[in-house]
């Protein structure tokens, strides 16, 4: 029999949902439009069609996946628009399959946890279901029992674990500044919870065999990491509809469900031009600054590292291979230490670069990107004091199109092992 742990328990849903179809995106045609400083006009003008956005973000334009019924239609609204895709489907095809890591290796499982062994690094060869991921990190935990525990910060909206790893050295637990990293804001970005937890496991292993380098890290810090910020959406993107981005949270008034839980945090929220006040919209921002379950119990859980500071935030997405500063509610504003952070975000890029030729574009969010108002890293850096508060859109780069937030699984390893050495530099720099 399969070990089952607590964590596990905790990530399994604890209220009914009902079963939903599966939305289907056969036929679907994905566009870029370019929007030549008139996005708003344009996107009131798509409104009514069967569509999707599958942008990574830039200002300048964005690409649109339209429903075969409604192709006409957009064609008919004379747009500067360009064919990216023929058929959406076959780009979502190229992820591959979702498979079950323990199943398929539950005999070693049941060794390997009484040995107290890390996880194969097989884990990293396919995208997994999402209760797989709860016994990873139970796993995890299990390899480094002294120096490790899973923590709670809450439940989502449908009562799911928003659960957590915290990592400590030979000083005890609490008893450093943080490294803070969030995954899967965005439940469509599959590719950043695997990412986190290829960093976790570096770490936990680098410690375990007296990796010097690693081991400086926990003398000056501890970690706190939580793959899944959004789980009702990821596990919605599994069962229902592969490129839902929001939360899981109905409104009243309105058929439209979710809210976009970076826009939701208590810092510049209400200020215009970063967020959506629709229901309907993908950045819906709320009805009020934190009034979403997940981001409420992530803020109650973020002050209790108030005492001992937060050297650096990092929340992960995807796509476009950006590392983002503070700030993106103001393209003027800049940190306090902004050079600083320059300086170690141009060599973070470089040590990614030296991996695998990738290249990652730097800068602060909202010039070097788009406007985002409510978003955990400037609440990070804005509210709580974070020394370093980054948002990292992975791979892969701009101009993707369709398959932007379909990384294929034989890069994950790879995408994981980039940003182990980028981690690596900044962790010993800051």
């Amino acid at each position: 029999m399969r070990v089952q742990s607590a964590i596990t328990a905790l990530a399994v849903l604890v209220t009914t949902v009902a079963a939903e179809d599966r939305v289907s995106y056969d036929g679907y045609k994905v566009f870029r439009i370019d929007t030549h400083d008139n996005s708003e006009e344009i996107h009131r003008l798509i409104d009514g069609l069967h569509a999707v956005e599958v942008s990574c973000g830039e200002s300048d334009h964005f690409e649109l996946a339209v429903a075969p019924e409604d192709v006409e239609a957009f064609q008919a609204l004379g747009l500067d628009a360009s064919l990216l895709s023929e058929d959406l489907s076959v780009d979502l095809e190229l992820e591959g399959p979702v498979e079950s890591f323990y199943e398929s290796e539950e005999s070693n499982y049941t060794i390997e946890v009484r040995q107290q062994a890390l996880p194969a690094l097989s884990w990293f060869s396919s995208y997994r279901p999402y209760a797989d991921h709860a016994t990873f990190f139970s796993q995890m935990q299990a390899a480094f029992p002294q120096n490790s525990r899973i923590f709670n910060v809450g439940n989502s909206h449908q009562g799911r674990s928003i659960y957590g790893i915290h990592l400590w050295g030979p000083n005890g637990q609490g008893n450093r500044p943080a490294i803070y990293f969030h995954g899967t804001v965005h439940a469509r970005e599959w590719i950043s919870a695997p990412v986190v937890e290829y960093l976790t496991w570096q770490l936990i292993n680098g410690y375990r065999n007296n990796d010097a380098l690693v081991r400086s890290f926990f003398n000056k810090y501890d970690f706190y990491i939580v793959p899944f910020v959004n789980p009702d959406g990821f596990v919605h993107t599994q069962s229902s509809d592969r490129l839902w981005r929001k939360n899981r949270q109905p409104r009243s008034g309105t058929s439209c469900v979710g809210t976009d839980g970076n826009r939701n945090w208590n810092f510049q929220w209400s200020t215009p031009g970063g967020a959506s006040t629709s229901p309907c919209s993908e950045t819906y921002r709320g009805q009020a600054a934190g009034d979403t379950p997940e981001i409420r119990a992530l803020t109650t859980f973020t002050n209790s590292l108030r005492t001992r500071g937060i050297k650096l935030f990092i929340d992960w997405h995807s796509y476009g291979q950006y590392i983002l500063l503070p700030y993106g509610y103001n393209c003027q504003a800049r940190a306090p230490n902004h050079n600083a952070q320059m300086s170690v975000a141009a060599g973070y890029s470089s040590a990614i670069r030296a991996v695998s030729g990738t290249r990652f574009t730097y800068g602060p969010s909202c010039s070097t990107l788009y406007a985002t108002t409510g978003s955990s890293p400037d609440y990070m850096g804005g509210a709580m004091g974070a020394e370093y508060a980054w948002t990292v859109e992975l791979r892969p780069g701009p101009g993707s199109g369709s398959s932007g937030f379909v990384l294929p699984a034989g890069q994950i390893a790879a995408s994981g092992a980039e940003q182990w050495e980028g981690i690596k530099y900044v962790l010993n720099t800051i």
